[in-house]
């Protein structure tokens, strides 16, 4: 296989520039594969149409939810809620042939490789407490005193489980079964929409925004499951990092606004493996 392994996330395709950089957004070979790390819009059809785009374009396509897919925003049509919304993006994506976290990880075999491409939903439990605060009920004081609060209070929805930390729980346990059960003979390409350690989150501007950005249980998994690249989003600070000798990729496309801090054009997508340097 000649083609690469590349991946983008935080498409927010609601804005028209960004729907422009992903119209244009496209494989250098036929056997390149494509990562989306979440964020790919809020309205369901807009995530819906997005990955049909994409998955028409590369050899494969791998997806897994960032925090704006799972919200019940008041606009869009599918009034689903928490679990209820994932599971029809997952059945959506079935429909579409793009790869969620509930099938089976796939082995990329191009240059870099054989890897095992885990994506990966594990959602944040409050553990990157903001400065000077030991409890995520003084953590979240913080910030609304601060005036920094993440919309997923008012629009990602936990249901069935009684809070997001809940649900962040049951994924961590049910995902570290499937990945503790994976060729340990392969490293892995770990895809989670928010970063598995903390470090990332350090240069925030607002660093009470780091509650939302992940669990402190995921911290060593990078070492753990061997991987040879961890791919993130999120945070709109597209780089590259290394934390015990792994690789990090956050991916992020992110708001037209942010553009020009970054110095110029958008980076639409980034290489994590073989293809075109």
């Amino acid at each position: 296989m000649t083609g690469g392994l590349y991946a983008v996330s935080d498409l927010h395709v609601s804005y028209a520039e960004n729907r422009a950089v992903v119209d244009g957004l496209r494989p250098e070979t036929a056997d390149d594969w494509l990562i989306v790390a979440g964020d790919v819009g809020e309205a369901f059809a807009d995530i819906e149409r997005t990955l049909r785009l994409l998955r028409d374009r590369f050899a494969r396509v791998v997806w897994v939810p960032g925090n704006h897919e799972l919200w019940t925003h008041p606009t869009d049509p599918v009034t689903l809620r928490g679990v209820a919304r994932y599971d029809a993006l997952v059945a959506m994506c079935r429909e579409l042939g793009v790869l969620t976290p509930e099938d089976d990880y796939p082995v990329w075999h191009g240059a870099g490789g054989p890897v095992t491409v885990a994506p990966l939903f594990l959602l944040y439990d409050y553990t990157f407490r903001a400065p000077g605060t030991t409890t995520k009920e003084e953590s979240l004081r913080a910030a609304y005193a601060s005036g920094v609060v993440c919309t997923d209070e008012m629009l990602l929805h936990p249901d069935p489980y009684p809070d997001r930390e809940s649900w962040c729980r049951a994924r961590l346990a049910a995902t570290g079964r499937r990945l503790t059960a994976t060729d340990p003979a392969l490293p892995t390409v770990l895809v989670n929409h928010w970063p598995l350690v903390r470090q990332p989150t350090e240069v925030l501007w607002y660093p009470e925004f780091a509650q939302w950005c992940g669990t402190e249980r995921t911290a060593d998994w990078h070492v753990r499951h061997r991987a040879a690249v961890a791919v993130y989003g999120h945070l709109h600070i597209p780089r590259t990092t290394h934390y015990d000798g792994v690789r990090f990729e956050e991916v992020s496309l992110g708001y037209p606004r942010e553009w020009g801090r970054r110095g110029g054009d958008p980076r639409p997508m980034r290489r994590i493996l073989g293809g075109a340097g």
